[in-house]
């Protein structure tokens, strides 16, 4: 897995103070502690370049190369098991173990019998980043039915929600509205990690027709969820090319709904989703507003930029704009425990709305999946007041805190 092992040169290592042990993982501790779960069984894994153990190996070679260890499947999620693709991913073959890798985010998002056909247990070890509509959780899902209907045991080694698993805001899902970018009823940030979010899936009999997966969780060791992933002692990888750092995913349900508009979300820069604007936008006039709501923990400031279609080494999708010069609003975060990226997020819907009715375009099909209802796209067109939507979701959210509290497992 040489492309694997190269993405220890990119690491992006934190200058946040690392606690006296860093937090250890559940692929860690499934080496140290439980690989009985794993002998004498046929092993798949899901994982990508984020499934990097602190000493900088890679999951997939600890796995080949273990003795007790029969692994004979590879999948991987959207941008590939190697992370470096921004478009949907084919099949293939692991040049340095030369097993299959099949892809779960291309024409089939659920692993087949076929696939799994010489496979005993499935073994999931990827890093999310704390949003519904980060995909890898849908691809979590999909796989936890496939094992429950095929009767595969599965396991989640446990990574830590980087964002704090404190933070929970957003409309909860309309099931009306499921998707690849919503795959179940849990609000946009639903401040769980995936060993969480897996068992919530599974006991509440979410799982498509009820089915319920041999589940085992490996959980962390030393983890708080009053962390954010700067303070847990691990090297930050970035999970997908447009999620450089850990400044990215702290904005990201903020600004992520802008790919439902005509409006760049800073794809195509060094600064995607911290970064937004347009050709047509007055970035003086936008700052002003935007700063106007006097919003916590967030200050915005103008900014221009060309969006390209390579960021950090990788060929992305092409951008809104590339090419061409954007006006808009950087995002400087003051405070990031104060920061409240949803609301954040809806006001700047409103207010480009506002300046902008003439030119500002709502590509509602992708807007409503993003939000998972057109509840909030809809409340927003009728130029209601952005927090009669932050209102709005208040119910359907306290009733999802009160179900989670019997998920946390930190």
């Amino acid at each position: 897995m040489k492309k694997l092992l190269f993405v220890i040169l990119l690491l992006f290592i934190s200058c946040a103070e690392p606690p006296a042990e860093p937090v250890k993982i559940g692929a860690e501790l499934l080496l140290e502690k439980h690989i009985e779960l794993l002998q004498d069984k046929n092993v798949a894994i899901i994982t990508n370049h984020t499934g990097i153990l602190p000493d900088g190996r890679h999951i997939v070679n600890v796995f080949y190369d273990h003795e007790d260890i029969n692994l004979t499947t590879l999948f991987g999620p959207e941008h590939g098991i190697y992370g470096d693709a921004d478009r949907p991913v084919e099949h293939g073959r692991d040049p340095e173990t030369g097993l299959p890798v099949y892809s779960l985010y291309g024409d089939i998002r659920k692993p087949t019998p076929e696939m799994l056909e010489d496979v005993d247990v499935i073994v999931f070890d990827i890093q999310d980043v704390g949003a519904r509509f980060y995909t890898y959780i849908t691809t979590m899902n999909n796989a936890m039915e496939a094992a429950a209907e095929l009767g595969k045991e599965f396991i989640v080694l446990d990574r830590p929600n980087p964002i704090t698993g404190t933070y929970v805001d957003g409309n909860v899902l309309d099931p009306e509205f499921r998707s690849t970018v919503g795959i179940q009823p849990i609000p946009v940030a639903h401040g769980m990690t995936v060993g969480e979010l897996a068992t919530m899936f599974n006991e509440e009999g979410w799982l498509e027709n009820g089915v319920r997966a041999d589940l085992t969780i490996i959980q962390m060791e030393g983890y708080d969820r009053s962390m954010w992933f700067d303070e847990t002692g691990l090297p930050w990888i970035k999970p997908s090319p447009n999620m450089l750092t850990l400044n990215t995913a702290t904005v990201y349900t903020a600004t992520c709904f802008l790919e439902g508009t005509n409006i760049s979300e800073g794809r195509g820069t060094d600064h995607p989703f911290e970064w937004f604007g347009a050709p047509w936008i007055d970035s003086h006039n936008l700052v002003k507003t935007l700063n106007g709501h006097e919003l916590p923990g967030v200050v915005f400031q103008p900014v221009s930029y060309v969006p390209v279609d390579t960021v950090d080494g990788i060929e992305i999708y092409p951008p809104k704009f590339m090419g061409d010069t954007c006006h808009g609003a950087a995002m400087r975060i003051t405070d990031r425990d104060a920061f409240q990226p949803l609301p954040t997020g809806v006001y700047i819907l409103y207010t480009l709305a506002w300046i902008y009715p003439d030119i500002f375009e709502w590509r509602d099909a992708r807007m409503d999946r993003l939000w998972g209802t057109d509840h909030v796209r809809k409340t927003l067109q009728e130029g209601n007041d952005p927090d009669d939507v932050v209102d709005s979701w208040q119910n359907d959210l306290n009733r999802f805190i009160s179900l989670r509290e019997n998920y946390l497992l930190y």
